[in-house]
């Protein structure tokens, strides 16, 4: 009897499983298999993939787009670097304020942003960084400056998009991170001599780290594989692997050159994920 209960709870299990499986393989398995297979295919004149199957795509995107793919590394670890430096000391503010309204106003103002849309906010930055954007008006006013620099446009523009729109995923993990610190264990370090720069970084900068680590992967993963930020701010200077993959998948592009530079992305992901995973492992 024992036996044929535990049989129908997996059987229960696994029905209950099932909607989510078939989802995931649908929309998730099936488009990514076919990624891969066209990433093998040469390119059709009319921009699509045929066969025979090759390995040029690869062989391009590693050779002819290795400097966008540093580009692209370089300038989402700054961003998540930069976030971090922020984000960090501001949800540490947040964590520790005694009123609990006052702690959800500052929550309610970090998440504010993302009642308006992505691609508006994106715009918004062209506004204030145009050459007669509000930026350069308040340098020229000041004197600092005679004519009008260049701000949009450039490497600068796109890390300041990327900031501002992926900050609030690196400051919400860590102050749920702080937010269960037991602040005890200061003390306890306070009364065994540290002060509070070396309480900060040997207690709780320590004991905090997996909200870190969880901040640091949900900012550089999509700052990886941001192309509208990169496109409306960045124009030349800021390309990086998201437009290329969009630019090939549009018009009479290269879709399989388009479905390389996405697998060569998603593996960065994966890597990212598995670091992620690891770390936070090591941590508990």
């Amino acid at each position: 009897m024992e036996a044929l209960a535990e049989r129908r709870k997996r059987l229960a299990g696994m029905l209950l499983a099932l909607p989510a499986a078939l989802w995931l393989l649908l929309f998730f398995l099936l488009p990514l298999a076919i990624v891969l297979i066209v990433s093998f295919l040469t390119r059709a004149p009319n921009g699509t993939g045929e066969l025979p199957f090759t390995l040029a795509n690869y062989e391009r995107v590693l050779d002819v787009f290795s400097p966008v793919l540093w580009r692209s590394l370089q300038m989402a670890f700054l961003s998540t670097v930069i976030c971090l430096l922020i984000g960090y000391p501001l949800a540490f503010f947040i964590s520790t304020r005694k009123r609990n309204w006052v702690r959800q106003f500052c929550i309610f103002l970090v998440i504010l942003p993302f009642w308006t849309n992505f691609l508006v906010r994106t715009y918004a930055w062209r506004v204030l960084l145009g050459d007669d954007g509000i930026a350069n008006n308040f340098l020229l006013n000041l004197g600092l400056i005679s004519e009008p620099i260049q701000l949009l446009n450039t490497q600068f523009a796109v890390i300041v998009g990327l900031v501002y729109g992926f900050l609030p995923f690196m400051v919400l993990p860590i102050f749920a991170s702080v937010e269960r610190f037991d602040f005890r264990f200061v003390d306890a370090a306070h009364d065994l001599g540290a002060n509070d720069l070396r309480a900060f970084f040997e207690v709780i900068f320590p004991l905090t780290l997996p909200g870190v680590f969880a901040g640091c992967a949900l900012v550089f993963i999509p700052c990886v594989g941001a192309f509208v930020t990169p496109d409306l701010l960045g124009g030349t200077s800021g390309l990086m692997i998201g437009n290329l993959i969009q630019r090939q998948f549009g018009g009479s592009g290269n879709m399989p050159l388009g479905s390389a530079l996405s697998i060569v992305m998603m593996v960065i992901v994966m890597v990212t994920l598995l670091a992620y995973v690891r770390l936070g492992t090591r941590r508990s």
